[in-house]
């Protein structure tokens, strides 16, 4: 090993050593509620907040194939109010308080928080329980709300260059698995439904049994479990909550294809799937997607971006499912540089990692860009609400909080080296050329 690498590895470890000595555990209380809503509470008195999240395990590979999208149309539609909280008054509860709020929905799940001073735990408890009683999901809201799901997706999708991505990969990368379409859904799924459909979703998915709450911050304990009992005792378990069992087959061979859209630089785009989030390989993969995009020293953007400066942008992430999911990455070509140039160029670094085991110095950097992460996650009230909520719902146990970033530490070069091999091969992918639609014949 030369001075100059011997001298990065001694600052990065010693970086580490620091950010773990500096990480603390999330101590935190759980129990069941007996209409079966499972409350995590997390104490601490050094800021004067508190944060409310509820976690309902419903995602859009929940939805039934003809009414793609009600996860996240659910998402904005809770809004709308209750049987107590008149229409478009929610947001405005936890603004005239002094706090904030929020939500987002994936594939497996729907999160809704509030960060509010801590004074105003009860109301955040009073919304939750608005929101899982008795919300309104009614017609006059549903024709609100798809208003605002058709601009979004307008925005996000249709009139986003390269905005057809996800949606594009989704459709080829899945057969059977309800991951196979994003979970803005389509428009014209939600426009067939009448309110009865939106009822019985409501009905069969936000019930206590299928949902986590966390309260996190300063509160008194004693006192958030009377609020706790007031609120939400009252509101009856739901039934038996159905859960997607579909299988995805092994892709076995490559899918290729050409999207046509309004863009000016072509793209290329590949999606190997990968194992399922909380899996042991699924540390390995993820951290093998930061070595190749997070940041600027990734080896795609100082190889393909710099080096050989074949794209104007690099990236690539995982998409951490509950059950198996995708990493994808993608680059957006230099002025000039064909989609198969720019492809050969993605490919050799894939190659390198399959055939050269990360350098030491390497890979101990990584670990403490994601030590780093985790530590300021964690630093946040609604950043440890949620992950308390996360390590419940998908990680096998709240505890998991506390250890998950110790599977991203036990990591190795060969580990890395082994996921490549396995997951990160042609016959595991998708492939999308991107070429603008003037090219199109």
């Amino acid at each position: 090993m030369s001075m100059r690498n011997l001298i990065t590895l001694t600052a990065s470890i010693m970086a580490t050593t620091t950010a773990v000595a500096q990480a603390r555990d999330i101590q935190f209380t759980e129990f069941d509620l007996p209409n079966g809503l499972h409350v995590i509470l997390h104490e601490d008195h050094s800021t004067p907040i508190v944060a409310v999240g509820v976690m309902y395990h419903v995602g859009s590979k929940d939805e039934a194939s003809n009414r793609r999208g009600f996860a996240h149309f659910f998402e904005h539609l809770l809004f709308e109010g209750s049987d107590n909280i008149a229409r478009g008054e929610f947001s405005k509860y936890v603004e005239k308080a002094g706090g904030v709020l929020n939500a987002n929905t994936t594939g497996d799940r729907t999160y809704y928080y509030e960060v509010l001073p801590s004074n105003q735990l009860n109301l955040g408890l009073w919304l939750e329980s608005e929101r899982m009683m008795h919300a309104r999901v009614d017609t006059k809201g549903i024709e609100t709300q798809r208003e605002v799901v058709k601009e979004e997706r307008r925005q996000r999708y249709e009139n986003q260059p390269y905005g057809s991505i996800l949606p594009e990969v989704l459709k080829r990368a899945y057969a059977k698995h309800p991951y196979q379409w994003p979970t803005i859904g389509y428009m014209e799924d939600l426009n067939a439904a009448n309110e009865k459909d939106y009822k019985t979703f409501y009905k069969t998915f936000y019930v206590p049994n299928n949902a986590v709450l966390v309260v996190a911050g300063d509160f008194d304990p004693a006192a958030a479990k009377t609020g706790l009992e007031k609120y939400f005792g009252p509101i009856k378990k739901g039934g038996a909550v159905p859960r997607n069992t579909a299988v995805e087959p092994p892709l076995k061979a490559e899918v290729r294809d050409v999207v046509y859209d309004k863009i000016q630089l072509p793209a290329v785009v590949q999606a190997y799937r990968i194992p399922a989030l909380g899996t042991p390989d699924f540390y390995a993969v993820d951290m093998l997607n930061r070595l190749l995009s997070n940041g600027n020293s990734s080896r795609l953007v100082k190889n393909v971006k710099e080096a050989e400066q074949k794209a104007v942008f690099v990236g690539s992430f995982s998409l951490p499912f509950e059950d198996p999911g995708l990493a994808i990455a993608f680059a957006v070509a230099n002025m000039g540089v064909s989609p198969d140039s720019l492809e050969a160029s993605m490919n050799k670094q894939f190659d390198r990692v399959r055939n050269e085991q990360v350098p030491e110095a390497e890979l101990t950097k990584l670990k403490v860009q994601i030590e780093t992460e985790h530590a300021m996650d964690n630093n946040r009230m609604a950043g440890i609400a949620h992950n308390l909520a996360n390590a419940y719902t998908f990680l096998g146990g709240t505890a998991k909080v506390n250890t998950e970033v110790d599977q991203y530490m036990a990591v190795t070069a060969a580990d890395i080296q082994r996921v490549a091999r396995k997951y990160f091969v042609p016959e595991n992918r998708v492939v999308l050329h991107y070429l603008p639609k003037n090219q199109q014949k």
